[in-house]
């Protein structure tokens, strides 16, 4: 067996214009003080990263590296699940996802999508430069509208759909692959890679790329009702990377999955702070440790109620009182012998041959 590396912290929902969260060197103390051993970057945001730089400058990359381990930290990947959205956008969607481009491509559906698969190229560079394993990114949705088969989907819809994905994707992930880099699909409502049998859809579009795998978050499956635990004993070989996040499902009279439209703090389902909701956390670490998993555990923090700085610290111990301290020896390992083929044979009643 492998040990999960962590606790780490993917940094986009912490970032701001005020200190600590401002810098890169503001934020990497922070997230140290609180016991951090890794942080996971969100590309797009200036304030902490340059995408293009680490895409082309190898002293950029390693000016990066140095900051994170003046205060113990590594970085664990690279997200792009701004970008990534981006790179298949229902046009229902077009006005709303505008604001995660630059302004001068709002109103310009096509060319966004242009400057979102060129974004991925950068991050699969970058990635290679920081000698990064794994790369976190949204499938981004055409068929999200559709989910709910009501009218009823014209035939070969879905199909198109993901015929579709696949094509834009092919090429990223093979451009990934010359980096060494596996690209690891957040599975998320809103978009069509959301569940095992959409990930499956998926596989079959980019021939079974093997740089096509998953970022297991299990508060989306929770959200699903989808069976989280039975997913890893399933999709293990395809899980490369670790999303630590908590939720809540507490159905009612009046609603369920879907949570009738109600803000976060009122719906059925809702994502908690780590120990706050009913995800089995030491289900899934004990999971992921028997198939092998020996990547970060990293901690995105979404909470409907706690303020995210309570959230992180609480999160850093959480995660560190569930990675799991792999074993070197059987348990019963006292009571056994040495191994003796001869010995086995006659206890078998085989003779001593």
């Amino acid at each position: 067996m492998k040990m999960i590396k962590g606790p780490a912290l993917f940094l986009a929902q912490f970032a701001s214009d005020e200190a600590p969260f401002n810098t890169l060197e503001n934020i990497a103390k922070w997230a140290g003080s609180l016991g951090f051993k890794g942080v996971q970057m969100p590309s797009w945001d200036k304030r902490l990263f340059d995408l293009e730089r680490a895409a082309t400058d190898l002293d950029y990359c390693k000016e990066v590296t140095e900051t994170l381990a003046k205060y113990g930290l590594e970085l664990t990947e690279l997200s792009t699940h701004l970008q990534g959205q981006l790179v298949a956008v229902h046009p229902v969607y077009d006005e709303m996802f505008d604001i995660f481009a630059p302004e001068e491509l709002h109103g310009k559906p096509q060319e966004r999508q242009k400057w979102a698969v060129e974004q991925l190229y950068l991050a699969a560079k970058a990635s290679k430069n920081f000698g990064l394993k794994a790369h976190a990114t949204f499938s981004g949705a055409l068929l999200w509208p559709f989910i709910y088969p009501w009218p009823q989907r014209p035939q070969g819809l879905v199909e198109t759909g993901f015929a579709e994905l696949g094509r834009i994707w092919k090429p990223i992930l093979d451009a990934f692959d010359e980096a060494g880099v596996d690209v690891c699909y957040e599975l998320h409502p809103g978009e069509d890679l959301h569940d095992g049998v959409t990930f499956e859809r998926f596989l079959k579009e980019v021939d079974n790329h093997p740089r096509a795998n998953i970022l297991y978050d299990p508060s989306h499956f929770m959200l699903q009702q989808l069976d989280y635990l039975a997913f890893i004993d399933r999709y293990h070989d395809r899980i490369k990377m670790f999303h630590v996040k908590d939720a809540e499902f507490n159905p009612t009279a009046q609603q369920g999955v879907y949570g009738g439209y109600e803000g976060w703090v009122e719906r059925a389902g809702r994502f908690r702070s780590l120990g706050d909701g009913q995800v089995d956390f030491k289900g899934i670490f004990s999971k992921l440790t028997q198939h092998n998993y020996d990547g970060w555990a990293v901690i995105e923090w979404e909470c409907c109620m706690k303020h995210p700085e309570a959230g992180a610290e609480e999160g850093s111990r959480f995660v560190s009182e569930h990675i799991i301290r792999i074993t070197d020896k059987a348990f019963d390992d006292f009571a056994g012998g040495e191994a003796d083929e001869a010995s086995n044979r006659r206890i078998l009643g085989l003779g001593g041959k």
